[in-house]
């Protein structure tokens, strides 16, 4: 088996937090149209809605600010009121402003690692703001590189793996998501580590890959230390 040289890394919830804001927003949206529906029927349609517009708008916040209010003229019927959609958009933009807050062992284990390994930061999402909470975190100095994409899937996983390591078979990526982290890594041929988060997106689920000999499971970064030592 060849040693581990490069090692990838989620941004989202594995470095920093992430879907605490976009439930916060969403406890929000739904709030505003209570007079028609329930919170969980309209978030079902929101996630709908999501899920439709994925493949024009893609990952990240401006997505969800245009679901919210495809959504909001959808349950309402078209009656939506101007006041409504202005603090929808509100919402949206105090998303893309909020201060980004680290993760525990985020920086201690990125730290112990650099120099040993190739560090790359993989994440997707719209890159402005991709780009705004990787500067903010304080962390980019870490990194040897980072790819912002538009999807992740293993052919995502091999070109990154062979333009800035060894290939997948000498690289791991590390993440909170099983569908986009985790699975498709494994299938380019590296490590899939998977690290829970107490919140993950619905569309982000995803059966794990148990019998998968290159899989492992963590309770937080601060394992990933040892886990690699013995790799």
């Amino acid at each position: 088996m060849s040693s581990l040289s490069t090692i990838g890394f989620d941004a989202d919830d594995t470095l920093w937090q992430n879907e605490t804001f976009y439930r916060l927003t969403e406890e929000r949206f739904t709030s505003l149209l209570t007079e028609h529906g329930d919170a969980h029927t309209i978030s079902s349609r929101l996630l709908e809605a999501e899920r439709r517009n994925l493949q024009f708008y893609g990952f990240g916040i401006k997505g969800f600010t245009l679901s919210m209010i495809e959504t909001a003229i959808d349950v309402t019927e078209g009656r939506v009121s101007a006041a409504t959609i202005g603090e929808i958009l509100a919402a949206g933009r105090e998303m893309l402003a909020h201060p980004i807050e680290t993760l525990p062992h985020a920086r201690e284990t990125l730290e112990q690692l650099a120099g040993s390994y190739r560090i790359i930061l993989i994440t997707k999402g719209d890159l402005f703001d991709q780009e705004r909470k990787l500067a903010q975190s304080g962390l980019g100095e870490l990194f040897d590189a980072v790819e912002i994409v538009s999807d992740k899937n293993a052919a995502t996983y091999e070109r990154i793996f062979n333009r800035y390591g060894d290939g997948p078979n000498r690289s791991m990526m590390v993440g909170n998501s099983l569908k986009s982290d985790v699975v498709p890594a494994i299938q380019a041929g590296s490590w899939g580590v998977y690290v829970p988060h107490a919140l993950t997106w619905a569309l982000e689920h995803c059966d794990e890959p148990s019998d998968e000999p290159r899989y492992k499971r963590l309770a937080h970064l601060g394992e990933l230390i040892d886990l690699v030592t013995q790799i």
